[in-house]
């Protein structure tokens, strides 16, 4: 059973861009649904170069009730911008040409994520009890478990 203050990771990986955005269109519609509580996003690129590129959508960060010291990493942490770690980590895991998407958000967005069957070729997706200085190590522990 999910943990109300737990933190949830989820890392997909994609053969392209829109096919990562497809899916966290699907992750916005189930927010706007109320099926999702706080999450945040990002579509990471891998352009033909090998240069790693981190999408952010400022709008579609979603902010709501969520006590809990994972409140200030997870709602801030991509807002903020990903570690030079985080990003480095994800392009390791994608090939030039192709997409990765993070979620790290509460619990709730688990389930929903569980139901909306996204369409990642290889994907890791789970919970972790972790303090909001932790997050960015649990980031890049996961993108570990993709490749």
């Amino acid at each position: 059973m999910a943990k109300p203050d737990g933190v949830f990771i989820y890392i997909g990986t994609y053969p392209s861009e829109a096919a990562a955005r497809d899916d966290y269109e699907v992750v916005k519609g189930l927010h706007a649904a109320g099926a999702v509580g706080t999450y945040d996003a990002s579509v990471v690129t891998k352009d033909f170069a090998g240069k790693v590129h981190v999408n952010k959508d400022e709008t579609a960060t979603r902010h709501g009730a969520w006590g809990g010291a994972a409140v200030g990493a997870v709602g801030g942490h991509l807002w903020r911008g990903m570690s030079r770690a985080d990003v480095k980590e994800l392009g390791e895991i994608i090939d030039d040409g192709q997409a990765a998407l993070l979620i790290v958000g509460e619990s709730k967005v688990q389930q929903a994520v569980d139901k909306a069957a996204l369409k990642a070729e290889k994907h890791v997706a789970k919970e972790l009890d972790v303090s909001a200085k932790d997050v960015d190590r649990a980031v890049q522990e996961t993108a570990q478990e993709v490749s």
